[in-house]
């Protein structure tokens, strides 16, 4: 039984509550339990408090046997990242120059949430310092490994959720994302990873990365992944770039197809080349998507490559928290981060608002895109997962360092919603994601192909050979 247990989505759980089948209590015994048997070998947490998750789990349980459970969330095993505020637990980012004394007594907005909907809150998921890099190892933690194979990487930098999420760890976890955070580890670990659009979910307390950082879910089905953006986005005024409107109501039309969407797919973006064997695959989905009634052609998209101009809005951010950390950070951060924050100190005002006035271009460029297409697939990164040590696929150095997430990147600069869900594996196993982007606030939109696509080609489903 709680073998079968671990791998349940949110609604499969609360719906064996509600039957009276199983109660949260069970449930996160067999999480804890697959815990103490893998995180030695995938290294997928930063801490793990099983004390709180079981005293949650019995209120849960309460609630449930009184009927008065709140909510589709209520006793679902949820990770939190590293990098988000949890009262009573320290907020690490990845990183020795944070004191882990603390204190610890705020919680994140998302964290309120999904307290409030009645999650079980199980642990912290490790990052690399500050969710800085696409991979997930660090100082503090080490390397943390990937289900489908621990001698390759999860990616980054919500490498620890999506290992969590991909092996039973947890049901629902929350990301970060500014380069590709939530979608390339969900790639490489072959789950669902939605990066709403900017400001839809609320960032609160103020993340250093600002205007570019995000906040969505990891989940294994894209309805688990609906619902628990349900549960994160919604206006709150802490968050001064959170968007003042409701969130749109995602669930409703969540099975309603594709049929008659205009989708219009590319595996370069234009500018950066893609693995044959990735983009062999991610081509399959144009002949899913045209079977389910979708009007499906390669996009010609002349946008230019943004990465020049990226690299200065990113280095300028990098200067601005290494300095917001102190004199200890030289000694105890990584240094990617320190380089990063030297590259940063030595641009200039006007440096930084010509890229920013390129992020304006970009972004009025794909907004131009979707006039002529409801949404955009493409691969989610160029390559499969590569060696857990490196930072890096093989012979991409002369390329520069991050340019192997040159598909993920470019909509966080434009703030539009971008879902990654697994389409296939590589001939030696290695999972593959496609990425599904709409225009900026078509959330539900991206969510619904999403799920037409899973309903079909449930490659999801597979589970990892541990």
């Amino acid at each position: 039984m709680s073998d079968d247990l671990i791998y349940l989505s949110a609604v499969d759980l609360t719906a064996g509550y509600r039957r009276k089948k199983f109660s949260p209590v069970e449930v996160i015994d067999a999480v804890l339990a697959r815990i103490a048997k893998l995180e030695p070998k995938l290294n997928a947490w930063q801490l793990v408090d099983e004390k709180a998750a079981r005293r949650q789990a019995k209120a849960s349980a309460e609630r449930w046997s009184k009927n008065q459970n709140l909510g589709p969330l209520d006793g679902v095993p949820t990770a939190i990242k590293d990098v988000t505020e949890t009262k009573g637990w320290p907020t690490l980012n990845g990183s020795l120059a944070i004191d882990p004394k603390g204190p610890w007594k705020v919680d994140a907005i998302v964290v309120e949430r999904l307290k409030g909907a009645g999650a079980i809150l199980v642990g912290k998921t490790a990052t690399p310092e500050f969710a800085w890099k696409g991979v997930t190892q660090s100082k503090l933690k080490g390397i943390t490994r990937n289900p489908w194979n621990p001698k390759l990487t999860t990616g980054g930098s919500s490498g620890g959720a999506a290992a969590a999420i991909a092996s039973g760890m947890a049901a629902i976890a929350t990301g970060t994302d500014s380069g590709g955070s939530i979608r390339e580890p969900a790639s490489f670990c072959s789950i669902v990873g939605f990066k709403p659009s900017f400001g839809r979910v609320p960032v609160w307390p103020p993340s250093p990365l600002m205007t570019i950082e995000h906040c969505g879910p990891l989940t294994r089905t894209v309805r688990d992944a609906a619902i628990a953006f349900s549960v994160m986005a919604g206006p709150d005024p802490r968050d001064g770039f959170a968007l003042a409107e409701p969130a749109p109501g995602v669930l409703s039309g969540l099975d309603t197809g594709v049929e008659g969407l205009r989708i219009g797919m590319s595996m370069d973006l234009g500018f950066t080349p893609t693995d044959p064997a990735i983009a062999g695959i991610v081509a399959e989905t144009g002949r899913v998507f045209r079977a389910l009634g979708a009007r499906v052609e390669n996009a010609k998209i002349t946008l230019g490559n943004p990465n020049k101009d990226a690299n200065v809005l990113y280095d300028c951010l990098a200067a601005l928290l290494v300095d917001g950390l102190g004199s200890r950070a030289r000694k105890l951060s990584e240094p990617d981060l320190i380089g990063a924050a030297e590259r940063g100190r030595k641009l200039g005002a006007v440096d930084l608002l010509a890229a920013d006035a390129a992020r304006r271009d970009l972004t009025a460029g794909f907004a131009r895109l979707h006039e002529d297409y409801d949404l955009l697939v493409c691969p989610t990164v160029c390559v499969a997962a590569f060696t857990a040590s490196q930072d890096k696929p093989d012979g991409w150095a002369s390329r520069g360092d991050s340019t192997w997430m040159d598909l993920t990147f470019p909509f966080d600069l434009t703030g539009q919603p971008a879902i990654s869900i697994p389409c296939g594996f590589t001939a030696d196993g290695r999972p593959v994601g496609v990425q599904i982007v709409g225009p900026r606030s078509a959330d539900a939109l991206v969510l619904r192909a999403a799920r037409a696509y899973e309903k079909v080609n449930p490659v999801g489903e597979t589970r990892p050979p541990l």
